[in-house]
């Protein structure tokens, strides 16, 4: 028996097999509900804090959306103007005065760790909705979500991460989450933007089968998924070094010819230069898919931590 009541979501190194499958059948009978009826009561009574200390438009969004259809209420800021902390007040002491009214806190800051530390000093479970670098955990399941839905397994797939694989805490939580199936990665980069150490280091440890590679033209052909991620020029140091990779890889349509026919291509946005919105009319495309499917996993979560599924 599973049991999330009352857990933090921080990353996806703690997750099993067997409950990362056991969130995805959850995520799956909420997608139901909702085509169903729209909307339940379980988290009726219920308060979500979502504290964004770092943009956001589809995590606050989806997990707000997915508060709702639960019943709840929701309550938080989504930027730091206007709080307390511009006044000097500590990123703890900002958990814990909203810790004393909701039931669970999810929290994005650009400070890598920053989610563990909110869990430390938190009696409400805490989800980390990205914590600088590092993870996006819940981004990362709902890719898997995606992945089985699309393609009915995760298993015997060739998945290919393409882009700013240092800097994209999306990579390195679905990558982290991936070493739980028996799947072969194809790591594409430039090599200023390579997986880090870390990360291959886990791989290995879970004996993961994994090629890096710089161009993905060699790999288009071999894959049953490509998730791009964007550049991520606010990691950057300066804007010279953003520039020289900013346009290391473009999928284009006409690359898009050598790709298998059922091959679907992942992104969790937002885009900019490296998926034109020319792939969105090509059957490869299922982003926007991905989009809502963050509801029903962010449902499913919220319902797990809180004791309500």
């Amino acid at each position: 028996m599973v049991d999330f009541t009352g857990r933090d979501i921080i990353s996806c190194k703690d997750f099993t097999r067997e409950e990362i499958v056991y969130i995805l059948d959850k995520a799956s009978s909420m997608e139901e509900l909702v085509k169903k009826q729209g909307s339940t009561d379980l988290l009726k009574g219920k308060i979500l804090a979502t504290l964004f200390f770092e943009p956001s438009t589809r995590t606050r969004l989806s997990f707000e959306a997915a508060m709702l259809r639960m019943g709840g209420s929701v309550i938080g800021f989504s930027s730091i103007e206007g709080t307390s902390i511009m006044k000097g007040e500590s990123f703890e002491d900002t958990i814990r005065t909203v810790d004393q009214y909701a039931d669970v806190l999810v929290v994005r800051h650009p400070k890598p760790g920053s989610a563990k530390i909110a869990a430390n000093v938190a009696e409400s479970p805490v989800i980390n909705a990205g914590d600088g670098p590092n993870e996006h955990p819940t981004q990362a399941l709902l890719d898997l979500y995606t992945i089985r839905k699309e393609k009915g397994r995760i298993d015997d797939l060739d998945i290919a991460l393409v882009g700013d694989l240092k800097h994209a805490r999306t990579m390195h939580s679905l990558a982290y989450a991936l070493s739980n199936f028996k799947v072969k990665l194809y790591l594409v980069s430039p090599p200023q933007l390579r997986m880090p150490s870390e990360v291959l280091d886990y791989l290995d440890k879970k004996k993961v089968e994994y090629v890096e590679v710089s161009n993905i033209s060699e790999v288009i052909s071999k894959v049953d998924v490509v998730y791009v991620v964007r550049v991520q020029k606010e990691r950057f140091k300066s804007i010279e070094e953003y520039e020289k990779v900013k346009a290391s890889y473009i999928i284009k349509p006409e690359l898009l010819s050598k790709a298998r026919k059922d091959m679907i291509i992942l992104h969790p946005l937002p885009r900019t230069i490296e998926l034109p919105v020319e792939v969105d009319k090509t059957p490869h495309a299922k982003y926007f898919g991905q989009v809502r499917n963050g509801v029903y996993v962010r449902m499913a979560l919220l319902g797990l931590v809180l004791g309500r599924l």
